[in-house]
């Protein structure tokens, strides 16, 4: 009863339209105030201690580094290199745009920064190289979702806040799924331009290639400073992301100098801004958190399954049904600091790894920020193109079928997250 409470309260504020952060905290001091003998002083201590993790110090500095990414044209580089590899292929520009996605996916941590970096060049290349805008469109919103499978990812952070699990090892899991969805998106396009018969690019030469390659090596260097930095025990994630803020810093003030000193305070307000926001999500998701300990709904959940008789396969499918609607009405963000902390006792207590359900569900995100109504890649995607939602909507089904086709292999095969973690004695 106190969980119908909770949720129905929480879902009625959402349905008023009322910013999800808002919400959860008003849910929380409702419930506070009128059902718990909880004293306020344990509440303000527990705001105060729940924001204290230094994991989550890596979210502004991600941010950061991908904002100066983003502004600084490195993404521009990274598609050039991709083109001059893949493009004579059919679909060539769209196969140069998964995997500039997935280039750029693994310096940003952010699927809409990695949205706008690359849709926001390729786009109108690609139309006016002749394919259809839907094509093109379909391709960057669903490609761009990469940005939170392929490490570095806030996503995964968010988990490991949520959860206590290691990001290092979630970052490495996240690797081979990352790389494998990157290929499936691939053969989707590369399947439906061959088709449609759409444009193909002349072979580049090897020489035209080592130049892209040399003009983009410095963004891609980025990818052996953070996920390398990791692996040696150089430094830990947070580390890892300062050091790529710095690098990033670096890379678009001083050597691609896409960047004057004078533009930095205006990219650093911007991440200013996006990190404000999603501390503040976090705040209040870390008090709802604490409502539902203090209640022990996640345990009561956990032994109700129990009792029920959910096997392991039963329990991840149920998940997959639940984040795939929380994903038409909330973003990942929320829906992580949500569902985790519910989610995750049932899951341990199942024999599930910590680490293959923390990849099931951020793979589970990469799908809501690909839908209606409130999937962020859309609506960034439609800024871009000038497309309509509803539009967009039909232009990324064949993508997004995939990905559930995919979501269903990530889910019933732990290997393909674990295997890399466990190889390199992380696990």
């Amino acid at each position: 009863m106190t969980a119908l409470i909770i949720f129905g309260l929480l879902a009625i504020l959402m349905l008023t339209g009322m910013p999800i952060s808002i919400s959860l905290g008003l849910t929380v001091l409702t419930f506070l105030f009128t059902m718990t003998q909880v004293p306020l002083e344990s509440v303000a201590l527990k705001l105060f201690t729940g924001i204290e993790k230094f994991e989550i110090m890596a979210i502004p500095f991600f941010i950061l580094a991908g904002n100066f990414l983003t502004h600084g044209g490195v993404a521009k580089r990274m598609i050039n290199f991709a083109s001059s590899m893949v493009g004579h292929w059919y679909g060539g520009l769209g196969l140069a745009g998964v995997l500039a996605c997935a280039l750029f996916a693994a310096v940003s941590g952010s699927s809409p920064a990695t949205v706008v970096a690359i849709g926001s060049i390729l786009l109108p290349a690609m139309v006016k190289a002749g394919f259809p805008a839907r094509f093109g469109a379909g391709v960057i919103t669903t490609s761009g979702a990469l940005g939170i499978l392929i490490p570095p990812s806030i996503c995964m952070v968010m988990f490991s806040v949520a959860t206590n699990t290691s990001v290092g090892a979630l970052f490495m899991a996240g690797v081979i799924p990352g790389l494998a969805l990157a290929g499936v998106l691939g053969g989707v396009t590369w399947y439906r331009a061959r088709k449609y018969n759409y444009p193909r690019q002349p072979k580049a030469s090897w020489g035209e290639r080592w130049a892209a390659f040399r003009a983009s090596v410095w963004g891609l260097l980025l990818i052996v400073v953070v996920m390398g930095g990791i692996y040696t025990g150089i430094f830990t994630p947070t580390e890892a992301a300062a050091m790529s803020a710095v690098y990033a810093f670096i890379c678009a003030i001083f050597i691609y100098k896409d960047l004057s000193l004078k533009d930095v305070p205006r990219v650093l307000l911007n991440s200013a801004n996006m990190s404000a926001m999603l501390l503040y999500i976090i705040t209040n998701a870390v008090l709802f958190s604490f409502i539902m300990t203090n209640e022990s709904i996640p345990q009561s959940l956990a032994a109700w399954m129990l009792e029920q008789g959910f096997g392991v396969i039963t329990f991840l499918l149920a998940v997959n049904v639940i984040l795939l609607v929380a994903g038409n009405f909330m973003e990942p963000s929320s829906i992580v600091l949500i569902f985790a902390p519910l989610l995750f006792p049932v899951a341990v207590a199942l024999g599930i790894h910590p680490i293959h359900f923390g990849i099931l569900m951020v793979v589970n995100m990469e799908i809501g920020m690909c839908h209606p109504p409130v999937g962020l890649n859309l609506y960034v995607a439609s800024g871009i193109t000038k497309m309509g939602v509803t539009e967009l909507t039909v232009a990324v089904w064949p993508w997004l079928l995939a990905m559930l086709g995919f979501l269903g292999l990530v889910t019933y095969w732990p290997g393909l997250s674990l295997w890399l973690p466990q190889q390199l004695g992380m696990l």
